[in-house]
């Protein structure tokens, strides 16, 4: 399995910026897909950004513009640079991998959670 540790977050301003690290260890097989999802309490966890091995980027609506998903293949860690945020981002932050091991059989793994907090 592999290891996600994410890092970076904590409290900010509304319009201030953070930006978060997940770095994964663990595998020698080709994490196809890096992203970031968060929950809000009593939400359900949503996708905010993800991106493919070959960089290909998918944001949600509610972040573009402001978000800026990138991956370094040689370090193995993906980041979230977090610009003009806002309340409604609050929220833990998880990173997610996956990749395929085998044609019919993948992992999906998550990290821990980091917290984002954004005061008014």
């Amino acid at each position: 399995q592999v290891q996600l540790v994410e890092s970076g977050g904590g409290l900010v301003q509304a319009g201030g910026s953070l930006r978060l690290s997940c770095a994964a260890s663990g595998t020698m097989f080709r994490i196809a897909v890096m992203g970031w999802y968060r929950q809000a309490p009593g939400k359900q966890r949503d996708m905010v950004a993800t991106i493919t091995s070959g960089d290909i980027t998918n944001y949600a609506d509610s972040v573009k513009g402001r978000f800026t998903i990138s991956r370094d293949n040689a370090k193995n860690t993906v980041y979230l640079q977090m610009n003009s945020l806002n309340a409604e981002d609050t929220a833990v932050y998880y990173c997610n991998a996956y990749y395929r091991y085998s044609p019919s059989s993948s992992y999906n793994g998550w990290g821990q959670g980091i917290q984002v907090t954004v005061s008014s």
